[in-house]
């Protein structure tokens, strides 16, 4: 009997659920192809969804074609770069993508922050800088991709930086212009694109900190002027690394303000090699410390490991060390130059920026011109300058000196020194020497 009413129960149950599902159950009217439910008005249309502008292609990727970049290279691709920007410096971990197999021109551009962190910037295609100088506004500054206040970038990707600079090298007029630029900008990592033809210095970071380039290129023709690959200024906590920067100046360009820098593993030439300076122009402070170059080849280039400074300057290099550097044909591997000038005839000044603390070590292969140049000041001698396990020389095509050059500049040579004039190079000085060195060394510094 339980076993009955149970079924009974059961059947009335399911029969009611089947009719209320018939009840409501659409169907399509024959005379005018609406559906409709269980009354004879239609449904309402579902309402949009809200329109923000154009939708990143995937989830955090802002694509410059999805904001009106065309990629022909004919056309100004400028607002649609700013416009992924502006978007994705407001997602956290956003990528903004410059997409493979396109060109895109690109006018005088301030990227800006602060933005929210992890922001990478993806560059698989070319972005192309406009060729002729006079098309550049005067308000650009001469600046070409310029990131102001932005912490926490990845610039990265398989593509190419182009800066058209050819019209800018035959050029009598003088611009201070950088095709990237990195201004009060801090945790930044460059890596894999290149960087080819600057009208002038190709990647410049001023005032930042915590810099990391990696694995990228940088080129332009031997003969293209103050064509810079890397310049640093008023920036610390540096590493370049894996790199190849061939160039019409100096390879990497370290500048006052700097310290703990860390270069190495880097392919250089043509160019004039590694250099600190010039410092002190036109009687200003300079301040380097703490900087290590190390594990570099450098082919062709006009100096390899350089100080420069210019006269008349205050200020103090010291804790600078050059180890484990190849040179192929290089004019002048090793140099001091405290008398620095890029004109006819420089004024002569007794002041000048301190140097001490310096170390040329491991330093092989051939040279062009002169194996070692060290002109230190008049007035205050360079101070603890080591030469060691030096091996230079003259190469096939050498017309110069094969004597070293020492002047007013303390230390020691030690290790297995060729040319043996090396070992004579350095002279040796005591405690008055070095007072005398202290005594022009500001405290500013610190």
């Amino acid at each position: 009997m339980v076993f009955v009413t149970f079924s009974i129960i059961y059947v009335e149950a399911r029969n009611k659920i089947h009719n209320k599902h018939k009840l409501h159950k659409p169907h399509k009217n024959s005379s005018n192809g609406h559906i409709r439910g269980g009354s004879s008005s239609p449904l309402p249309a579902p309402a949009p969804l809200p329109h923000y502008g154009p939708p990143p292609t995937q989830m955090g990727i802002f694509n410059v074609m999805c904001f009106g970049a065309k990629g022909n290279g004919i056309s100004d691709d400028s607002m649609a770069l700013r416009a992924a920007w502006n978007g994705a410096c407001k997602v956290a971990g956003a990528t903004v993508k410059i997409p493979a197999k396109l060109k895109f021109l690109i006018m005088p551009i301030t990227l800006q922050g602060p933005c929210l962190p992890g922001l990478t910037l993806q560059i698989d295609g070319t972005l192309l800088a406009p060729p002729d100088a006079s098309s550049w506004p005067k308000s650009s500054l001469f600046q070409w991709i310029n990131f102001k206040w932005v912490q926490n970038l990845t610039i990265k990707g398989s593509g190419t930086v182009d800066g058209q600079g050819y019209n800018w090298w035959s050029s009598s007029e003088s611009y201070d212009m950088q095709a990237i630029r990195f201004y009060a900008s801090n945790y930044i990592i460059v890596r894999d694109i290149k960087i080819i033809n600057s009208p002038l210095c190709h990647l410049k970071f001023d005032s930042s900190k915590g810099i990391n380039v990696n694995n990228i290129t940088i080129s332009s023709p031997e003969n293209s002027p103050n064509t810079d690959g890397i310049h640093l200024q008023n920036t610390q906590d540096v590493e370049i690394q894996h790199s190849d920067i061939g160039t019409g100046d100096d390879c990497v360009s370290i500048q006052t303000g700097c310290s703990n820098v860390h270069v190495h593993h880097i392919n250089c030439g043509p160019g004039h090699g590694i250099s600190l300076g010039g410092l002190g122009k036109d009687n200003s402070m300079a301040c380097v410390s703490n900087i290590i170059v190390e594990d570099i080849t450098m082919r062709n280039t006009l100096y390899g490991a350089r100080i420069k400074t210019w006269q008349g300057g205050i200020g103090i290099v010291k804790n600078v060390s050059f180890s484990r550097i190849q040179v192929y044909d290089v004019s002048y591997p090793i140099t001091i130059d405290q008398y620095y000038c890029d004109k006819h005839i420089c004024k002569n000044q007794t002041g000048t920026v301190v140097i001490s603390g310096v170390k040329f070590d491991q330093i092989s292969g051939s040279y062009a011109t002169q194996p070692v140049h060290l002109a230190c000041s008049n007035s205050i001698p360079c101070t603890d300058v080591d030469l060691t396990d030096i091996q230079l020389r003259p190469s096939l095509t050498n017309r110069g000196f094969q004597q070293t050059l020492c002047w007013n500049s303390y230390g020691k040579s030690q290790g297995s020194l060729l040319p043996s004039s090396i070992d004579y190079c350095l002279r040796s000085g005591g405690g008055s020497i070095k007072r005398i060195a202290r005594s022009r060394d500001h405290s500013l510094c610190y």
